[in-house]
């Protein structure tokens, strides 16, 4: 009776930790604040499908738009922090909606756990073709020769192409009229129309028309010059040194999930996308993957709030309400 009593308290006694599954064992939900289709999801349902083969559990894409993706951040936050949570944003939709979209004071330095750099790309300032300039050089002359006659076009307060052009404003020392957006396809409509005379955008959202002549590509926006416009110089080398802006995307966890598990997320998304079927799908839209560590992510989160968080101030930007 005895031995039978230890070997029953032994086994109420023994640690949690012996009866756990090792992770994954079972659905992760991988959540984006895109809607279906757009930039953001379709990443998340490339690495999707090749998250589901490697890890040998289903991963289900969950949509939740909205808030400039301060929704499905806030959702992603809450959650368990058990690796079957995570979160695909673009990374403004992280550094910059937490300071102009949240509703209480939201640092998502402290509420998400980085995880992977997936992308990286830079934008593509172009022109009506009847505005009087062909390099970002001569935007910069007309500009100045006329304060607050030229305007650009963005996806709305806050957006990458709206920080785009403030910052090229605020470098330039120049007055431009911003002009918000609901989205892309409203915006580039009318600035083919000559609605809007300028716009910062992902180069593959306007490359047909630049080709075609209805726009005219001034310069691009990274550090070095965009491979499906190698004639396009950078803003920097042409008009403004030290001129940068790119955008990112990046996945996330709820704050506090194990390290473990966020470095087997990063291994295994990481490894995927250095297959040469990702590379020529990333290169086709002129995205760039460079392998790094979850503590490298980090970093780069937090450089890029703190400096977007300056732009922000330094231009005046206030949120849409």
């Amino acid at each position: 009776m005895r031995t039978l009593t230890v070997l029953v308290l032994s086994t109420f006694l023994l640690p949690p930790v012996a009866f756990a599954q090792p992770y994954p064992s079972k659905v992760i939900r991988f959540v984006t604040g895109s809607s279906p289709g757009g930039g953001a999801d379709l990443t998340t349902r490339a690495i999707q499908q090749r998250l589901t083969a490697a890890l040998g559990v289903q991963v289900i894409v969950d949509n939740r738009p909205g808030v400039a993706g301060m929704l499905a951040n806030e959702y992603t936050a809450k959650a368990a922090p058990d690796g079957y949570t995570i979160l695909l944003q673009p990374g403004s939709f992280v550094t910059v909606s937490s300071q102009l979209n949240a509703k209480t004071p939201w640092d998502p330095l402290k509420q998400l756990a980085p995880i992977i750099q997936v992308s990286a790309y830079d934008f593509v300032l172009v022109a009506h073709p009847s505005v009087p300039a062909t390099s970002a050089k001569q935007l910069v002359a007309v500009a100045r020769a006329k304060p607050g006659a030229l305007s650009f076009a963005s996806t709305g307060v806050g957006s990458n192409f709206h920080l785009a052009g403030e910052l090229f404003k605020l470098r330039s020392k120049t007055d431009m009229l911003h002009v918000s957006y609901r989205g892309s396809p409203p915006a580039v409509i009318d600035l083919i129309s000559g609605r809007v005379d300028t716009m910062f955008v992902h180069v593959p959202t306007v490359h047909d028309y630049i080709k075609s002549g209805r726009l005219r590509a001034l310069a691009v926006t990274g550090l070095k010059r965009n491979p499906l416009l190698p004639g396009v110089q950078t803003i920097d080398e042409s008009a403004l040194k030290g001129y940068e802006l790119s955008g990112y995307e990046g996945v996330f966890a709820p704050a506090g999930t194990p390290r473990e598990i966020v470095s087997k997320l990063n291994q295994t998304i990481g490894t995927a996308l250095a297959t040469p079927e990702m590379k020529e799908a990333w290169s086709a839209k002129a995205v760039e993957f460079i392998p790094n560590t979850a503590e490298q992510f980090a970093e780069k989160t937090r450089q890029d709030y703190e400096n977007t968080g300056a732009l922000i101030k330094a231009a005046g930007i206030k949120p849409e309400r």
